[in-house]
């Protein structure tokens, strides 16, 4: 899996702070973000993610370039609707060599990494088969299997990829997508640390554990992370 936080708004932070800021000023957005100190911003960055005022954590954007992941993760990923999507296509790709990814309990299981690899050599040949005899790409692509590796370009904004992570952070998460929340959200950490202090489960960043009985029972440790 590789994840690239490619483009992000220039100052994430300091345009949050600025919108926030104009809520309640007389004066202009530019003028407001000329004035304001590296200080001011900071404590008024906390006291937003604080306070939840979350609308104006809208006006910035991260956008990852996402490679080495299935389509299992990527139906997962699209049902988070405040997002963009550009996926890689079957319809116009060939898949002819389709890379796959194996879950590590068929790994590290024998007998049934030996059929999974077998079924996925099938597959392949099926699809070759199928474009000789002239069936195009877009019907040779149901023969796919979920397993075949993609390649996705997604932008949130932030308020929506601290909703994101709440979910998919979580122990409770899907495996494959749970390690791409967390790898995402070490990069945006590295870009915008004020606005995503606190980001991830949201036992981290609520200190409340919203799965009931279907609790990972790890709630002490995360929360010894979150004071972390």
């Amino acid at each position: 899996m590789k994840i690239n936080l490619i483009k992000y708004t220039k100052e994430p932070e300091r345009t949050v702070a600025m919108a926030a800021r104009l809520c309640y000023s007389p004066v202009g957005a530019a003028e407001l973000e000329e004035k304001m100190t590296d200080e001011q911003v900071e404590k008024l960055v906390k006291k937003i993610v604080s306070m939840g005022h979350a609308s104006t954590l809208e006006h910035v954007s991260f956008t990852f370039a996402i490679e080495g992941i299935s389509r299992v993760l990527t139906h997962q990923l699209v049902r988070h609707r405040i997002a963009s999507y550009s996926q890689q296509s079957q319809r116009y790709v060939a898949e002819h060599d389709f890379e796959y990814i194996m879950p590590a309990s068929i790994a590290k299981n024998e007998q049934a990494k030996e059929k999974f690899t077998a079924l996925m050599d099938s597959i392949r040949k099926t699809y070759d088969e199928f474009s000789e005899m002239g069936i195009p790409k877009e019907d040779a692509r149901y023969v796919l299997s979920n397993a075949t590796e993609t390649k996705i370009v997604a932008t949130f904004n932030a308020r929506s990829l601290l909703h994101f992570f709440s979910l998919r952070c979580c122990n409770r998460a899907q495996w494959e997508i749970r390690a791409m929340a967390n790898m995402m959200l070490k990069e945006v950490k590295k870009v915008a640390p004020l606005l995503f202090k606190n980001a991830g489960p949201s036992c981290v960043e609520t200190g409340v554990c919203h799965e009931g009985d279907m609790t990972c029972g790890l709630f002490e440790q995360m929360i010894k992370l979150r004071e972390e």
